[in-house]
């Protein structure tokens, strides 16, 4: 029973003549029912009302009320005649009020768009920012029934819900997005392998179990170590165990409460690295993927995600082909996380898929066009899916996960967020939940930066209390490198330049005749580390610049240094006759000035500061100029010469 009344109809499912329409919140009509719903708790039992649904509806027949489900595929609209007010009118209910949730409200409380959620925990996430919370169990059909009514369209933030409810509603009109055959397929991992498998997605091999003799025929068949799930209910590194060999299978059996909760076993897939696509799809079969990222994880839970996933372009195409494959054989609308297996010979292995925004998928709110909850929201609701691109170079989230419990696990936390406050680039979000637990997910940090090694020396400072400086952490983003200490007196213009614009940069020894281990080390990691521009310093044979272009794909400016002999138009020489496929630019011989200010307009192009600063120094050479041409004129030249 609801303990709190409304005036809207309980039901409409009894009516066979009624046609059902999504709920739309009114900008100017409050209804009895929207406004006991505004700002309070309804709480709910599994109890039915009092009233048949059929004396319900025709009690309260208000077609303002529009509390209905709809076939009408225009869900940002209720009547023909009625203009939508903002982004869309619909109310979009969500299965689930967790930290998931929660993000949702956030995006949606950009676009006003209104958010319930369904939520047995009073205080959960979600509770203090949506539109409404309604208390009561999203596993428990009459409620779940319940809170249908009260929404445009359903979605979760959770696929463990009442599947048989979702596919009930789903028959008598309620629009459920992603589809409720959807979700059957995701809560039982083992059908997921068999639908998958069915659409030719390269998967790790698995098989059922029924009882310890299947498990040991598994193990002759696939190996040790053998990965043995549970069929339900497993997310978080929870219903899955490791058998290292046939004397292993019982308990690990044992620990996933035996074979009557349903079990199967997969090939051990020898990975070396996990990756994951966002991959959002709209109403209208449109699809958006985010850039691959890779997750690491910490006793079987998400604890960072890197993004863009630091890996040849081959390896993402592959990875995101095989995401859209996947999200395409499912139906229905929303944003779908899709975790994957890149394996030692660059094989790429689908593991599982979520029909819902994820943790790989935290970072995209700082460092996205538009975040995985935004684009979630336009997805079900029916608007135009976002760009999802990043619009910043790199990103990394760190999971905040409880390392205790009660309240000395809130003073670690609140020790880490104080340094993460102080790290430029980052941003905190902290969940709300009220009890503090080992390994819970209490919040997460997001760091954006111009570079992954960047936000990766920043992350590392921010774990390390001891060492903790936001500011030594910063990263170059400039190398200039030469073969010799003699080219020092040259390439310090290069350097003079960058330290005036603000560049951070490093000036390294590595020769390319003496030291052709150390070149190739450093060539081969500059990326990695954040080094965005190369400018490399060519005396005598000038191979450096054109080896280390050969080895990296950053850009390389090379400076001819005049030597001895020749007056360095060898080196220019050299520098200009590189074969094709490998690109140098290069500048006037000693100019190391020029090749600095051209290292500042390559980084320019995403960066604004940078672009202004440039255009001010062009501003002031143009000013200098001009000076000393009106002090010649009004002065003449004999009185300019000897001043």
């Amino acid at each position: 029973m609801l303990q709190q009344s409304s005036s809207c109809c309980d039901s409409l499912f009894a009516s066979p003549d009624f046609e059902f329409r999504p709920c739309l919140a009114s900008p100017k009509t409050k209804t009895a029912f929207s406004c006991s719903m505004e700002k309070h708790k309804l709480l709910l039992t599994s109890a039915s009302s009092s009233l048949s649904l059929k004396q319900q509806f025709q009690t309260k027949r208000n077609p303002v009320l529009a509390c209905r489900a709809s076939r009408d595929p225009q869900l940002t609209s209720g009547r023909d005649d009625a203009a939508v007010h903002g982004v869309a009118d619909v109310i979009v209910g969500v299965l689930g009020g967790g930290q998931l949730g929660r993000m949702l409200c956030q995006a949606a409380s950009q676009m006003a768009i209104k958010v319930m959620v369904l939520d047995p925990q009073e205080n959960c996430p979600a509770s203090e920012i949506a539109h409404h919370h309604m208390v009561g169990s999203f596993d428990d059909s009459a409620t779940v029934q319940e809170f249908a009514k009260r929404c445009g369209v359903l979605t979760v933030e959770i696929e463990h819900v009442d599947v048989e409810t979702l596919e009930k509603l789903e028959q008598q009109g309620v629009d459920c997005q992603p589809k409720a055959s959807t979700i059957r397929i995701i809560q039982d991992k083992y059908l997921q392998k068999v639908h998958f498998s069915k659409h030719d997605i390269p998967l790790p091999e698995f098989m059922q179990i029924d009882d310890l003799e299947g498990a040991k025929r598994a193990g002759d068949l696939f190996g040790y170590p053998l990965m043995i799930k549970s069929k339900r209910l497993a997310y978080d590194g929870r219903g899955n165990a490791v058998a290292k060999s046939e004397d292993e299978l019982s308990s690990a059996v044992t620990a996933l409460g035996g074979f009557d909760r349903g079990l199967y076993v997969e090939k051990w897939a020898p990975f070396v690295k996990e990756l994951a696509v966002i991959v959002a799809r709209g109403r209208d079969n449109s699809i958006a993927c985010y850039p691959v990222v890779e997750t690491i994880h910490k006793e079987n839970i998400c604890h960072i995600v890197k993004a863009p996933a630091n890996m040849s372009w081959k390896i993402r195409k592959l990875a995101t082909d095989i995401a859209t494959r996947a999200v395409r054989s499912l139906e229905g609308a929303g944003v779908f996380a899709v975790e994957l297996f890149l394996t030692k010979d660059d094989q790429i292995l689908l593991n599982e898929v979520a029909p819902r925004p994820h943790n790989s998928g935290h970072h995209t709110i700082e460092s996205c066009y538009t975040s995985q909850y935004e684009q979630h929201l336009r997805a079900v609701v029916g608007l135009p899916l976002g760009d999802p691109s990043m619009k910043t170079p790199a990103a990394i989230m760190y999971n905040l996960l409880g390392e205790d419990e009660g309240e000395s696990g809130f003073l670690l936390a609140q020790q880490l967020i104080g340094r993460a406050l102080r790290i430029p680039g980052a941003t905190v979000h902290w969940y709300d939940k009220p009890e503090m637990r080992k390994q819970r997910k209490m919040g997460h940090i997001t760091i954006v930066g111009p570079s992954l090694g960047n936000v990766e020396k920043l992350l590392e400072s921010m774990l390390n209390e001891e060492r903790f400086d936001c500011q030594s952490a910063v990263t170059p983003r400039v190398g200039i490198v030469m073969g010799s200490d003699s080219d020092l007196p040259i390439m310090k213009d290069a350097a003079k330049i960058l330290n005036m614009f603000g560049v951070p940069n490093e000036v390294r020894i590595v020769s390319a005749h003496r030291t052709p281990e150390l070149m190739y080390s450093y060539a081969l990691s500059a990326r990695e580390r954040g080094i965005q521009v190369i400018i490399a310093g060519a005396g005598g044979a000038a191979h450096l610049p054109g080896m280390v272009a050969a080895l990296t794909p950053l850009p390389v400016i090379g400076v001819p240094v005049r030597a001895s002999t020749l007056d360095g138009i060898d080196s220019l020489l050299s520098i200009v006759q590189m074969p094709r496929g490998v690109p140098v630019a290069t500048v006037a011989v000693n100019n190391a000035t020029n090749a600095g200010l051209l290292a500042v307009r390559i980084l320019g192009v995403c960066d604004a500061d940078l672009v202004s600063r440039m255009t001010q120094y062009q501003e002031d050479t143009r000013d200098e100029v001009l000076t000393k041409a009106e002090k010649l004129q009004r002065d003449g030249w004999e009185s300019y010469l000897n001043p």
